[in-house]
């Protein structure tokens, strides 16, 4: 197109972005407004994607940071033909893929975005797998907007992308002035942001955003800049084109009182489209060489760490499989992921202290079908927990490694403990939560959640634990293993990770006083052994304790007792886990004070079968 039909289609998509809101009232037209002559300038002449074949390994990515402006990203997908103007009209309606924020239910969204300061790290993500993983040529483009530049993870995703050099993502900054309740920090100080931008390495372009010929120039430049990303700061108007709404503060996320007077003054309803090219072939993603490899296994009686064998399992899977890749926040020492390091460099990714954008890149990866395991302490996964969140609203799939949980990693103290992390995962949408008590069950579990679906969380223990569980034991996701039974039980006893253990020492003191207990090893927290957990505890007459090494709120304890509550057996129910502030002492100590050691749980079974005497 000429400069002319690139305005006259910019008009259009302020068309579309006030119609689409139109119907429901509700939406952010004047947010999608100030960004039209950035995209129309894009679709027309810079992006490369193919929009009948969305799978194609060589489309380039585009990431709507600031996904509010939905009206915008829609009223392009009409432009260029993979919409009607049936569906764009559909907006915000019940059943209708044109959600108020991106996900991927569309076929040309990789993420969905919304909760602000996030499409920048997830196109980092994409882009560092392009450059280290698929080795293909495609670019990454990222709208973002000036509200979310206060956000932490946006520093993050500015740092790693001029670390990694990655000249093909370029970020679009839309500085319209004006946020939820007022002013933006700096306002149309387009400077500031040039300034940072370019101290974190970047390339760093000032334009008027609806000047077309600016624009594409600008574009051009991004694309002839090697060895570092390039960031386009636009200055904009909210509401560009309809006085009504034109810069005026208090109309974020309203949609147009008067709409057919803002379609008139914009110029009228037009039928403007855009063929946006393809990539040049279909491009094939790299792939590295695999070779057979054994599963680690363990003799039981072996004490080993299952933080060990986390990352000897996930250096066997990788060598395995090509599609496997590691994440790290910079403690791979400890959670073992060095293992997969050493022998998988170019797979393995040193993400340092940066957890939002260690789960981002892996989010990113996942998008293109690579098959990631991040990990770093178990505490330090709560620093990320709005990318998991959303990660599953982007229906991806990663695994997530949480090691030195809970009171057992000792003199620490408490700023290093996981102690919330079972109950934050089992309240993600469609999640997975594993903790297992030994090495043999960690590896086993480390391969089922390569080929898991959605979040997968692993959570690993810092000291060495005997291996209970032979290496081929029916070790599965939603599994569980009855570790000691008689007919003479009088209470079931589920634990997982490390007091596992210490019930198993209870249960040999209380064998001794004439009380039989069943133990069972619930390693898989979510999905839970239902089935198990409700013929165990109707066999001890509904007698049952729980013991973790986590807080009593939504742990195992909650996921157990929420089983029983589907049943018919009266339950007398004992929950142990750690309802004190832990300080520094040794693990004994620590689960001793917490009340989850072996002498807290014998009191706890000695309890239920006194009361059920009297």
């Amino acid at each position: 197109m000429q400069a002319d039909e690139r305005r006259q289609l910019a008009q259009q998509l302020r068309v579309d972005t006030v119609r689409a809101p139109s119907v429901t009232g509700s939406g952010h037209p004047t947010s999608g407004m100030s960004a039209a002559e950035l995209m129309a300038v894009l679709f027309d002449g810079y992006l490369r994607y193919d929009f009948a074949r969305p799978d194609n390994p060589g489309n380039d990515h585009l990431i709507f940071s600031k996904g509010h402006a939905t009206p915008l990203l829609y009223a392009l997908y009409k432009a260029a033909g993979a919409i009607d103007d049936e569906e764009l009209m559909t907006y915000r309606l019940r059943g209708s893929r044109l959600e108020g924020h991106p996900t991927p239910v569309l076929p040309w969204v990789d993420v969905g975005t919304g909760s602000l300061g996030q499409g920048l790290p997830f196109g980092v993500g994409i882009a560092l797998t392009g450059k280290r993983l698929d080795r293909l040529p495609y670019r990454v483009w990222v709208l973002c907007g000036d509200s979310e530049m206060t956000e932490g993870s946006m520093w993050e995703a500015f740092e790693r992308a001029a670390f990694e050099q990655l000249d093909n993502l370029t970020a679009i900054i839309d500085v319209n002035r004006l946020g939820q309740r007022g002013p933006t920090q700096y306002g149309w100080d387009t400077d500031v942001y040039r300034r940072r931008a370019e101290a974190f390495g970047w390339h760093a372009v000032e334009v008027d955003g609806h000047d077309v010929e600016a624009v594409d120039q600008a574009y051009a430049d991004a694309i002839d800049t090697s060895g570092r990303p390039t960031v386009i700061i636009a200055r904009t108007v909210k509401g560009k084109g309809v006085a009504a709404v034109e810069n005026v503060d208090g109309r974020h996320g309203k949609g147009i009182d008067d709409v057919e007077a803002a379609i008139d003054e914009l110029g009228g309803a037009t039928n403007v489209s855009v063929a946006v090219a393809a990539p040049d072939g279909d491009g094939k993603p790299h792939t590295f060489q695999t070779g057979s490899a054994d599963l680690p296994a363990w003799d039981i009686g072996e004490k080993v760490a299952t933080r060990d064998a986390y990352g000897a399992a996930l250096a066997a899977l990788g060598s395995r499989r090509g599609d496997v890749v590691a994440l790290d926040g910079e403690v791979s020492n400890s959670t073992r992921a060095e293992d997969f390091k050493d022998a998988h460099p170019e797979r393995f990714f040193e993400m340092y202290i940066a957890e939002q954008q260690m789960i981002a890149a892996a989010v990113g990866m996942a998008v293109r079908g690579w098959t990631p395991f991040a990990s770093t302490f178990s505490a330090f996964t709560s620093r990320a927990y709005d990318f998991v969140r959303m990660a599953a609203v982007s229906r991806a799939s990663i695994r997530v490694s949480g090691s030195h949980a809970g009171v057992e990693i000792g003199q620490d103290g408490p700023s290093q403990m996981g102690l919330e992390d079972l109950a934050a995962y089992r309240a993600i949408h469609g999640s997975t939560v594993l903790y297992p008590a030994d090495a043999n069950t960690t590896a086993a579990l480390v391969a089922a959640m390569a080929d898991r679906e959605g979040i997968s969380y692993l959570r690993t223990t810092r000291g060495g634990t005997p291996v209970i569980h032979a290496a081929d034991a029916d070790i599965t996701i939603g599994g569980s293993a009855v570790v000691t039974s008689s007919d003479d039980d009088a209470v079931t006893v589920c634990a997982a990770g490390i007091t596992l253990h210490e019930t198993l020492q209870a249960a040999e003191t209380l064998a001794n006083e004439g009380i039989a207990v069943r133990v069972i090893d619930c390693y898989s927290v979510k999905p839970l052994d239902a089935e198990t957990v409700h013929a165990a505890v109707a066999a001890t007459d509904g007698r049952v304790v729980t013991v973790e090494d986590h807080r009593p709120e939504g742990g195992l304890g909650d996921a157990v007792l929420d089983a029983l509550a589907t049943g018919d057996v009266c339950v007398q129910a004992r929950k142990l886990a750690v309802r004190t502030m832990p300080g520094s002492a040794t693990s004994d100590e620590q689960l001793a004070d917490a009340e989850i050691d072996a002498s807290a749980i014998a009191d706890a079974v000695r309890d239920l079968v006194e009361r059920s005497d009297r």
